[in-house]
């Protein structure tokens, strides 16, 4: 069983413990009090992250499952070029859960919250009646008029995306299906998405799916786009990587020629856009349309 509630907080507390320019007052109050440097924008994301909907206990040691909830809202800081700051956690916990458990979740929060210079701020604590829920805002910052939208994108930029696509989901086929496969843990793009607040004319996370999520991209710009299959960097299969999800790279549009690597990071140009609505594919010789396929909630 989890420790009372305030016993909790103050472990919580006590392993938070750190300093930074932005958070004036964190953990304690009623609320957290920020302070935005001068120049910049406020960006603000929230991500819940759902037992048996986004992770199961048995898959994931509690560390990784820390550190998957947290990536989740960082992930989207990075995909407006950002500078992730603090964090907040509401945290649901069934009574039979064991403390240990917690132990290991916060660990994994924690130190990817160190890692980028993240002070947890806040947030709550709750008795859920069935699984785990982890609900997390992160506050971001970048300069004024810089944060790099989705609605950018114009006819004859590039189509780009960092790292690799569709690992994650081609390992949770492969536990549903039995085989005893790990589930990669992804790192947010921070660094990336910064050096890209220049050179990106549209961007976003890939959360959902490459398909539906540069849907999203040419929803926002009023475009279209083609990609071609053979350059999408997809090691587990094409399929996974278009409608798979659960990568957190960036997918973004560039109007000129972007290096092979930024910030330490592959990039690979995989398509274009174009002025026709829609998306397609082209493999074998062949422009197919492609349908927005990947994770969504609610979806009949």
């Amino acid at each position: 069983m989890p420790l009372e509630e305030k016993a909790l907080i103050a472990r919580l507390r006590r392993q938070a413990a750190g300093s930074s320019p932005a958070v004036v007052e964190g953990i304690g109050d009623d609320c957290a009090v920020l302070r935005p440097r001068r120049g910049c924008e406020l960006l603000v994301t929230t991500d819940c992250t759902l037992e048996n909907v986004h992770f199961r206990r048995a898959w994931s040691s509690p560390e990784e499952i820390g550190h998957r909830s947290l990536v989740r809202g960082l992930s989207d800081i990075a995909a407006m070029g950002g500078e992730a700051r603090a964090a907040f956690l509401s945290l649901a916990l069934p009574a039979r859960l064991q403390q240990r458990w917690v132990d290991g979740f916060l660990r994994g929060l924690l130190k990817l919250a160190r890692e980028h210079g993240v002070v947890l701020a806040g947030g709550d604590i709750a008795q859920s009646p069935g699984g785990v829920l982890a609900d997390i805002v992160v506050v971001g910052e970048a300069p004024a008029g810089k944060a790099v939208r989705r609605s950018g994108a114009r006819p004859g930029d590039r189509v780009y995306v960092t790292g690799e696509l569709g690992l994650g989901a081609a390992a949770v086929v492969a536990r549903h299906a039995g085989r005893n496969v790990p589930i990669p843990v992804p790192q947010p793009r921070l660094r990336a998405g910064r050096a890209l607040r220049n050179i990106a004319s549209a961007m976003i996370d890939v959360s959902d799916g490459l398909s539906t999520d540069l849907a999203h991209i040419c929803e926002e710009s009023g475009v279209g786009a083609v990609i071609a299959a053979g350059r999408v960097p997809a090691p587990a299969g094409i399929d996974f990587a278009l409608h798979g999800g659960d990568d957190y790279e960036l997918l973004f549009t560039a109007r000129g020629k972007v290096p092979a690597r930024v910030a330490g990071v592959r990039v690979s140009e995989i398509g274009r856009v174009v002025r026709a609505r829609g998306l397609w594919v082209e493999a074998r010789g062949r422009k197919l349309p492609l349908h927005p396929g990947g994770w969504e909630h609610f979806a009949r």
